[in-house]
């Protein structure tokens, strides 16, 4: 049988083919270990501001009720569970859509 052989000018060894496939199978599972790291980066909660999901509209959409029916800014703040300033940053959104045609 014959052996195939390759020259690796870069490290300047020869390697036969038994050994080219141990070394690919070892980068297959250290590529798998790093998918697994990026996913884990890619579906963390990320800090600051979230985006507008579900939550963030329930939140708005109740502010909005709240606000048109005289509440203050605290109790609407106490009712959703969230800080004055979030409730005021909903106040301007709300403003500024008042303002569109």
């Amino acid at each position: 049988m014959k052996m195939a052989y390759w020259r690796n000018i870069k490290m300047d060894k020869v390697i036969n083919i038994e050994e080219a496939l141990k070394r690919i199978e070892e980068l297959e599972k250290e590529n798998a270990k790093l998918r697994e790291e990026l996913e884990y980066y890619r579906n963390r909660k990320l800090s600051g501001r979230q985006k507008h999901n579900a939550k963030w509209m329930a939140i708005y959409n109740d502010f909005v009720v709240g606000y048109e029916s005289g509440m203050t800014m605290v109790e609407i703040a106490k009712r959703n569970n969230v800080s004055e300033r979030t409730i005021y940053r909903y106040k301007t959104i709300f403003s500024w859509q008042e303002q569109r045609p």
